[in-house]
């Protein structure tokens, strides 16, 4: 079979290229069509390191999980978590405390799909929410099943901010999410770094946000460094995603053009 329409789930647009099924392309999955084909390929001829930095992306979100686990947070709020691939927040957080819960969100439905053959296997808590990064209110009544918003939760966003543009107030959406969460919870973040590779980021900008159908937002370290106003940035702050806290086995990372921190709300 090569047409998308013989290959692609009931009800699921495949000639709009979605930015779930371009990582999964990127990180060598098969959940993706020839939109998101194109798409992909079109940004990796501009900025070489995309594919890096996705895995080192996917890296850097397990060490921030275990982080997080170490310092005594089991519960888990990853939106915009992308197709399951290896080591997602269930797997990490549950490996390092069998206990973790986890409430995944995203608004793909192929995301919905697997997210649910996925966790049909998992015995511990974990749950799976179909909704968009602004839709807040949803977010919460739902994660609210699952998750003691009374107690730490470990919020993850891990490259979807740079899918709202400055005027949807994506500052404004992180302290919402925030002001929902018990004093010492964890926010991180990773960012794609318009101040990296200046030249080859402005151009991935710019053919991703063509291919996407809507305007994606690439920032500087100063503006990724602002969403984590009046919590505690923890050591080393942000940085280049794949100097945050390497492994210390880790082989050394080319460029990502990405920035990554992890902080504590007091």
């Amino acid at each position: 079979m090569t047409g998308e329409e013989e290959i692609a789930p009931q009800g699921i647009d495949v000639a709009t290229p979605h930015i779930a099924r371009i990582y999964d392309y990127w990180l060598g999955g098969k959940d993706n069509f020839a939109s998101d084909w194109a798409a992909a390929e079109q940004v990796m001829l501009t900025t070489p390191t995309i594919k890096p930095g996705v895995t080192a992306n996917r890296a850097f979100l397990s060490r921030a999980v275990r982080h997080m686990v170490g310092e005594g947070v089991t519960q888990f709020l990853d939106i915009g978590t992308g197709i399951p691939t290896a080591n997602n927040t269930h797997m990490v957080a549950q490996d390092a405390d069998p206990e973790s819960r986890v409430v995944y969100v995203d608004n793909d439905p192929i995301v919905l799909t697997h997210a649910r053959a996925l966790l049909a296997g998992v015995t511990a808590p974990t749950s799976f929410v179909d909704a968009d990064l602004r839709d807040i209110g949803r977010i919460l009544e739902e994660a609210a099943r699952l998750l003691d918003f009374g107690r730490p939760v470990g919020l993850l966003l891990i490259a979807v901010l740079h899918c709202v543009p400055d005027d949807e107030d994506p500052r404004g959406i992180v302290r919402t999410l925030l002001d929902a969460l018990a004093p010492g919870s964890f926010l991180a973040i990773t960012h794609p770094g318009i101040d990296q590779l200046p030249e080859q980021m402005a151009a991935a900008e710019d053919a991703l946000t063509k291919a996407m159908g809507f305007r994606v937002t690439f920032r500087t370290r100063e503006g990724g460094s602002a969403f984590f106003s009046g919590l505690d940035l923890l050591d080393p702050g942000v940085v280049p995603l794949q100097d945050w806290r390497p492994d210390p086995d880790a082989l050394p990372t080319a460029t990502t053009g990405m920035w990554g921190g992890v902080a504590r709300k007091p």
